[in-house]
């Protein structure tokens, strides 16, 4: 993407969903302003307070204070990444849109890049990484989802990262889908098949500790199966095939016995644990159900994506940048 002339508006929006990385939202802002300036940039930076710490919203508002290229966004609880990143993009003002972590393990410097191999004909760009810094099992757990989700969606870029360019068309259309529990990555992969990768560096975490736990990426990885494939539905009704003709055919082995003499009298063990896996797979299959009907029932009562509780002043981009 090449720079606009000097008298253009906002040209990059730069969203950061804020949970564990209050301390490193300074350094950030530092490494991102000396960057675009250097590439010749107009940007705005969106900092979202997803409620994660007590200290996020003084350090974001007092940066906003400093810079009036800041926009501070406080949710009225927790979302998630995904429901406060989409707030940052909805209120975002810029003709591309980068979205990255406020851990500094995306780093800014590798923006310009990004919009580099983005047009308005492949308005998608992830930043790719060839070696990640996370710990051990959370690199093998990511591994095994990338695998797992490319076989539920085919359509899915197997690079995908929520260090990402889109541009502001894109952006707005993926406001616009309105889930209560949004999954980005695979919203985009229905919104466009233009999508280019850039190999980044994966920049070493030195601001407290990752809060995705093991728990917390199983519930994500629930959330996208259910909400975004119908492949545990048809898990649960291949199971509840393969364990409907097993059954039968274990009935019939008895039925032959009992009519050849080579069986009389059925042990107990058996039909019991024949009875206690056929309603264990029953419930499964009725949990899954249930995980649907809830992910309906959601988006019938309209629950709102997020709520903004407290927004800091934002002045118009030309108002801004005439000052600097």
């Amino acid at each position: 993407m090449k720079p606009e002339p000097d008298n253009a508006d906002i040209q990059v929006s730069v969203v950061v969903p804020v949970y564990g990385g209050a301390s490193a939202l300074a350094e950030l802002h530092a490494r991102l302003a000396k960057c675009m300036q250097e590439a010749g940039l107009r940007h705005e930076l969106i900092l979202v307070d997803d409620r994660g710490q007590t200290e996020s919203w003084p350090i974001i508002r007092e940066l906003a204070r400093k810079d009036e290229r800041i926009i501070g966004l406080r949710l009225s609880r927790n979302f998630g990444q995904h429901a406060a990143t989409i707030c940052g993009i909805e209120h975002a003002r810029g003709d591309w849109i980068v979205t990255l972590d406020d851990d500094l393990e995306h780093p800014p410097e590798a923006i310009p890049s990004l919009l580099a191999a983005g047009s308005e004909e492949c308005p998608l760009v992830y930043g790719k990484f060839p070696r990640r810094t996370h710990a051990t099992y959370r690199n093998w757990s990511s591994e095994l989802m990338r695998w797992t989700l490319k076989r539920a969606f085919p359509d899915l870029n197997e690079d995908y990262s929520s260090f990402r360019a889109m541009h502001a068309s894109l952006g707005r259309q993926l406001a616009g889908f309105r889930l209560s529990k949004p999954y980005i990555d695979g919203m985009l992969s229905w919104m466009t098949s233009s999508v280019a990768t850039v190999e980044v560096p994966h920049g070493e975490r030195e601001h407290g500790e990752s809060t995705y736990t093991l728990r917390k990426l199983a519930s994500h990885a629930v959330n996208i199966f259910v909400t975004f494939s119908q492949l545990p539905l048809r898990i649960a009704s291949y199971g509840g095939a393969a364990l409907a003709l097993a059954s039968f055919a274990y009935m019939m082995f008895v039925v032959f016995g009992y009519f050849t003499g080579r069986i009389t009298n059925p042990g107990y063990t058996s039909l019991m644990s024949v009875i206690l896996f056929a309603c264990g797979v029953q419930l499964l299959i009725l949990g899954v159900l249930g995980e649907y009907v809830g992910r309906l029932m959601g988006a019938a009562y309209r629950k709102p994506v997020y709520l903004v509780e407290i927004k800091t002043q934002v002045r118009s981009a030309s108002d801004t940048y005439a000052r600097r």
